[in-house]
């Protein structure tokens, strides 16, 4: 396959899709993209609420005791809420169950 050059339906800028990017969308069954990468990036900011920045809400983590930020809104454990890790315990648990 060769590369194609394909016009963003967004802006009208002509961009490039490569044989490895034809390759891989072909792997997955996927159409070739109708939007440049600039493009496809703002519509998946604007999906995911714009500024690309998640609301933190403040939480102690339940292995260690330190303070720490997660991206949703913790609910205590007595309420039904499950145990909030740092990220540094969260990322250990995780590593160990892999």
């Amino acid at each position: 396959m060769a590369d194609q050059q394909l016009t963003c339906r967004d802006c009208g800028q002509v961009f490039t899709f490569t044989d490895g990017e034809q390759e891989f969308y072909a792997s997955k069954n996927l159409s070739a993209p109708q939007r440049c990468k600039a493009c496809r990036a703002n519509r998946k900011n604007d999906r995911n609420g714009g500024g690309g920045m998640r609301e933190m809400h403040d939480a102690v983590c339940a292995q260690c005791g330190a303070q720490c930020q997660v991206p949703f809104k913790p609910r205590p454990v007595e309420e039904g809420g499950k145990p909030v890790l740092c990220k540094a315990c969260f990322m250990a648990k995780r590593d160990m169950a892999a």
